[in-house]
C-alpha cells in the first residue's frame, strides 16, 4: 500500500457521529508508509565503483581527511546565524507545546476584594436611601475541563507534531549548512587549482612568445608567429581575473556561513591548492534508510500528523465543552471577620457550554482543516519523491562526471605528449611553428577543462552527501 492510499484511508473517516464518553473525535494521525520503490538500493550509471551499500555517514566531511574542512564545519555549526534562528524557533514551538500540555491541568485563581457600596432609594422597599456597606471577600477558585471529545488531547498532539516538525526543520538547516560550507571551501580550493593551471600555461606560453620574438629578431621567424603566440598568451591571461573573482566569492560565502565578515575570510581556504579528495566509495545505504534519515521527509510527515490532529480539534467544536469548577472563600462585612466559620462560602459543580446553533462555523472550520490536511498529505508525497529524485540525480551527476574526468585526464596526457613532440619537431625544423601553437593551445584548454572537472566532481560529491541528509545529527 502506498503512502497516499494508507493515509487517505484514515483521513476519510466521517467525523460527524457523536462519540462516546472519554473518546476522541475526528481522524487519527496516520503512520505514513514509504513507497515500495523507496526500499531498494540506488541506481548507478557509471562504470566506476563510486558508491558502496554501507550505511551513509552523518559526519561525511570527515571522509575527506581534511582538518581545515572539519574545523570550518564545526565553526559553522557553532556560529551560523540561520541555524541559530532555526534553533530559536524550535524553542518557541516547544514553549507552545508546554502551553498546550497545560490544558490537562486545572486552572486556578486567587482573589481578594474590598468594596464600599450604597443602594439607590428607588430600589429600596422603605423609599429611603440604604446605608453604605463595606464588603470584604477572599477566596480561591479552580476549574478543570473534562476532555470528553478529545479537544485538549488533539491540541496537544498537534503541538507535539509541530515541535517535531520544527526540530526536523533545524536538521534541514544543519544539512544545508554543512553542505554549503563544504561547497564554499571546495569552490575556493578549486578556483586556486584552476588559477595554478592557468599560471602554468601562462609561463609556458610566455616562453613561446619569447622564443618567437628571438627568432624574429634573428631573422628566422615571422611577425605572424609572434602575433599568434601573443594572442594565445592574452587569451589565457584573460581567464585569470574571473577565476580570482570566483575564489573571492567562495571565500566571502564561506565567511558568511561561518558567522564571519568577508574581511575575516579563512586564510587556510584562501591558500588551499586543490579541492578535497575522496579516497573511497561513498556509502549511500538504501532508499528506505534515506527516507527515514532525511529531515525534510520527517518534517513533512510531522506536519501531516499536526494537520490531522487539528481536524480532530475542529471536529470537537461540534460538541459541548464540559468543565468542573469550584470555589472556596470567605465573605464578611468587616475585614476582621473573614476567617470566622459563619463567613465561609463554597461552590462546586459542572459547567456545560455549547456553541449551538453556530454549527455552520464549526463545520466551516472542519472543512478548512480537512483541506489543509489534504495539502499536507500532498506535500509529504512530493517530499518523498523529491528526496528520491535529488539522490538519484546527484548519483548520476557524480558518476558521469567521474567518467568525464577520466576521459579528460587521457586527453590532457595526450595533449601534453603532442605539445612535447611538436616542440621537438619544430626545433628539428620538421614542422612549422603553427603546429606548436595549436598543440600548446590544445594542452591549455584540456588542462583547464580537467581542472573544472575536478571542481565538479567535488561539487557533485557534496550534493550527493547533502541528498543523503548528512550532517543533521547534533552530536556530529
Amino acid at each position: 500500500m502506498t503512502a497516499r492510499s494508507y493515509v487517505q484511508r484514515f483521513l476519510t473517516v466521517a467525523p460527524a457521529a457523536l462519540v462516546l464518553a472519554a473518546c476522541a473525535v475526528g481522524p487519527k494521525a496516520p503512520d505514513a508508509d514509504l513507497p515500495p520503490q523507496a526500499s531498494g538500493a540506488f541506481i548507478g550509471s557509471s562504470s566506476t565503483a563510486v558508491t558502496s551499500t554501507a550505511e551513509a555517514r552523518s559526519d561525511w566531511w570527515r571522509l575527506y581527511n581534511d582538518p581545515t574542512l572539519d574545523g570550518l564545519i564545526t565553526q559553522a555549526f557553532a556560529e551560523n546565524n540561520q541555524l541559530e534562528a532555526a534553533e530559536a524557533n524550535l524553542r518557541a514551538v516547544r514553549a507552545s507545546l508546554s502551553e498546550a500540555r497545560a490544558g490537562r491541568l486545572p486552572s486556578t485563581s486567587l482573589s481578594a476584594s474590598a468594596t464600599r457600596s450604597q443602594g439607590s432609594a428607588a430600589t429600596s422597599t422603605t423609599g429611603t436611601q440604604p446605608p453604605e456597606i463595606d464588603t470584604y471577600d477572599a477566596g480561591i477558585s479552580a476549574s478543570y475541563e473534562i476532555d470528553l471529545f478529545g479537544r485538549v488531547g488533539s491540541t496537544i498532539r498537534a503541538a507535539r507534531a509541530d515541535a517535531d516538525a520544527q526540530a526536523a526543520a533545524v536538521d534541514v538547516v544543519r544539512v544545508s549548512v554543512a553542505a554549503e560550507t563544504a561547497r564554499a571551501y571546495a569552490d575556493a580550493c578549486s578556483a586556486n587549482a584552476q588559477i595554478a593551471v592557468a599560471q602554468r600555461n601562462l609561463d609556458l606560453q610566455q616562453n613561446t612568445v619569447d622564443l618567437t620574438q628571438r627568432l624574429l629578431d634573428g631573422g628566422a621567424g615571422t611577425g605572424l608567429d609572434v602575433a599568434q603566440a601573443r594572442a594565445t598568451l592574452a587569451q589565457t591571461r584573460a581567464a585569470v581575473p574571473s577565476l580570482l573573482a570566483a575564489r573571492d566569492e567562495a571565500l566571502f560565502r564561506l565567511s558568511t556561513l561561518t558567522g564571519r565578515t568577508p574581511a575575516e575570510a579563512s586564510e587556510a581556504a584562501k591558500t588551499c591548492a586543490r579541492p578535497p579528495q575522496l579516497t573511497q566509495p561513498i556509502p549511500v545505504g538504501d532508499g528506505a534508510a534515506l527516507l527515514a534519515r532525511r529531515p525534510d521527509v520527517r518534517q513533512a510527515e510531522r506536519n501531516l500528523a499536526a494537520a490531522a490532529a487539528r481536524v480532530n480539534v475542529a471536529t470537537a467544536s461540534l460538541y459541548p465543552t464540559i468543565s468542573l469548577g469550584g470555589s472556596y472563600g470567605s465573605t464578611a462585612l468587616n475585614s476582621g471577620d473573614l476567617g470566622k466559620d459563619e463567613n465561609y462560602r463554597f461552590s462546586f459543580g459542572p459547567l456545560i457550554s455549547w456553541s449551538f446553533p453556530n454549527i455552520a462555523v464549526a463545520r466551516a472550520r472542519i472543512a478548512q482543516t480537512g483541506a489543509l490536511s489534504d495539502a499536507a498529505l500532498a506535500t509529504f508525497d512530493q517530499t518523498v519523491l523529491t528526496a528520491l529524485q535529488e539522490t538519484e540525480t546527484a548519483l548520476s551527476n557524480y558518476a558521469n562526471e567521474l567518467d568525464r574526468r577520466t576521459a579528460l585526464t587521457e586527453a590532457r596526457d595526450q595533449a601534453a605528449r603532442a605539445a612535447r613532440l611538436s616542440r621537438t619537431r619544430f626545433d628539428a625544423g620538421a614542422d612549422s611553428f603553427l603546429t606548436v601553437l595549436v598543440a600548446e593551445r590544445t594542452l591549455a584548454s584540456t588542462e583547464a577543462a580537467l581542472a573544472q572537472s575536478d571542481a565538479l566532481v567535488t561539487t557533485y560529491q557534496i550534493a550527493l552527501f547533502k541528498a543523503l541528509a548528512g550532517g543533521w545529527q547534533a552530536e556530529s
